[in-house]
């Protein structure tokens, strides 16, 4: 399939009636950028990628894995129980789908005609057959971890994005989730072929009242004729009118 095939598939037309796949990724491209966001599902013109997180994604695979096994066993995984954490690894015969980048979990939002979708890490059941959402991370950093530096922002509204979609399926969420926080250690000796982490448990109380705004919003962005203002924190929009201002 050629590029430009797949970059007329993807954009988005008002007037079809037919629902437009909207991926979490997209709603925060737009919570960031409206102007980028526009850009790229109206008119095709898409922002320079950067390179795959290849390191953190086999991170992902591993901890599926590991958690997995203890899914099977229907147990509790040492690392919850050390945290206090009173459940077990959810059982689901649609989990790989959700796990899946082009499938996950799903919703048609009827307002936007928007089916808005999104793969998860994991689910953990507490005792009650109550839900939790689980999303996985890797860094490597010396200061503590926390979720209270600026960019968690997006990590706390894909969380909260995770939460409402599978609220919409019927589940029982609880508003609070977990993230799976990987550091990679780099006070070792050396490498020794092998790359170790210490693997913490960070809880967060999520709130997915913003999101049917910010559906709306975004359908408005998509249904306008004109191309939004530069967003001043993006670094893409900072570029363009700086190449501007020297071209010109």
């Amino acid at each position: 399939m050629s590029e430009k095939y797949t970059r007329k598939k993807t954009l988005y037309d008002p007037q079809s009636k037919e629902p437009y796949k909207f991926s979490r990724t997209r709603l925060e491209n737009f919570l960031k950028c409206p102007r980028c966001f526009y850009l790229e599902l109206r008119l095709g013109v898409k922002p320079p990628s950067g390179l795959p997180f290849t390191l953190n994604a086999a991170v992902d695979h591993l901890l599926k894995k590991e958690f997995d096994s203890y899914r099977a066993q229907k147990k509790i995984h040492p690392l919850m129980e050390r945290y206090g954490i009173k459940a077990i690894p959810f059982q689901h015969e649609n989990l790989n789908d959700w796990r899946n980048n082009f499938k996950g979990m799903r919703y048609l939002h009827k307002k936007t005609n928007f089916l808005v979708f999104g793969a998860i890490d994991d689910v953990w059941e507490d005792n009650d057959g109550k839900l939790s959402i689980v999303d996985y991370k890797a860094t490597a950093k010396e200061s503590a971890l926390s979720l209270n530096e600026e960019w968690h922002a997006s990590w706390k509204r894909q969380m909260e994005i995770y939460q409402w979609l599978f609220r919409q399926n019927g589940f029982d969420i609880s508003d609070m989730g977990y993230f799976v926080y990987c550091n990679g250690k780099k006070d070792r000796e050396g490498l020794n072929c092998k790359l170790e982490f210490d693997i913490e448990i960070h809880s967060y109380q999520g709130n997915d009242n913003w999101i049917e705004s910010a559906l709306e919003k975004a359908r408005a962005c998509l249904d306008g004729d004109s191309i939004p203002d530069y967003t001043v924190d993006c670094d893409f929009c900072t570029y363009q009118q700086s190449l501007k201002s020297i071209v010109h």
